[in-house]
């Protein structure tokens, strides 16, 4: 008996499209940026600030959402920043 090969409809295999999505760097960024969201989440609460909590928050969430690197980057960077220009 041959072994059943998985793939999708279009026969290509399953691990191309994983692959497209999980890359090395996105993984990394993604842990970097989830960390970093923890700490301000964390102090967020702590501190009863709304401002950081929020961007932890968004900061855990998001890398699960973008796929594109440069873009995981650029947004992470923007979402560190807020806490610091918005003071409330």
């Amino acid at each position: 008996m041959r072994p059943r090969r998985l793939g999708g409809a279009s026969g290509r295999p399953l691990n191309f499209t994983v692959r497209r999505f999980l890359d090395t760097s996105s993984l990394l960024w993604g842990l970097l940026f989830g960390s970093i969201g923890l700490g301000f989440f964390v102090y967020g609460r702590r501190q009863k600030r709304v401002v950081p909590l929020a961007c932890g928050v968004a900061l855990m969430i998001f890398p699960y959402f973008v796929s594109n690197t440069i873009l995981l980057v650029i947004i992470g960077l923007a979402l560190i920043a807020i806490p610091y220009f918005v003071r409330m």
